[in-house]
């Protein structure tokens, strides 16, 4: 097998955070969020649009659990912005952020990331582009 990129990452969110979540990774983040299928009771899903060839499905359930230290860390997103961007586009927005670091290292190597956290408890890093 030889694996190119991640697709998706599916995230459960409970039951009534679809509001939550479109306020969240839509308004503050500015990714685009797909969600005509799962108003249309068509998927049970919908998903944050990162790229052109990645996506997050957030899947509203009953059964959603907030994420632990023993069974969730974060999902990271590479964006065009650089660290000082992404920091200022997260104040504009109103989102505090839990921690930057220099140059963690990454699928595409070591760039600057910020973190933080979305509204259900999952860690987001925003990652500079290398």
């Amino acid at each position: 097998m030889n694996a190119r990129h991640i697709d998706h990452v599916n995230l459960r969110i409970p039951a009534d955070g679809a509001d939550d979540a479109r306020e969240f990774y839509g308004d503050r983040l500015g990714f685009a969020i797909e969600d005509t299928l799962y108003e249309a009771d068509e998927k049970p899903f919908l998903d944050v649009r990162l790229s052109a060839t990645g996506v997050l499905h957030l899947w509203p359930t009953t059964e959603f659990e907030p994420p632990t230290a023993t069974n969730y860390d974060h999902v990271a997103i590479v964006v065009e912005e650089s660290v000082e961007a992404i920091e200022a586009d997260l104040d504009a927005a109103g989102i505090d952020v839990e921690r930057t670091l220099d140059s963690p290292l990454g699928a595409t190597g070591e760039a600057g990331a910020v973190y933080v956290r979305d509204p259900f408890g999952y860690r987001v890093e925003l990652k500079e582009r290398v």
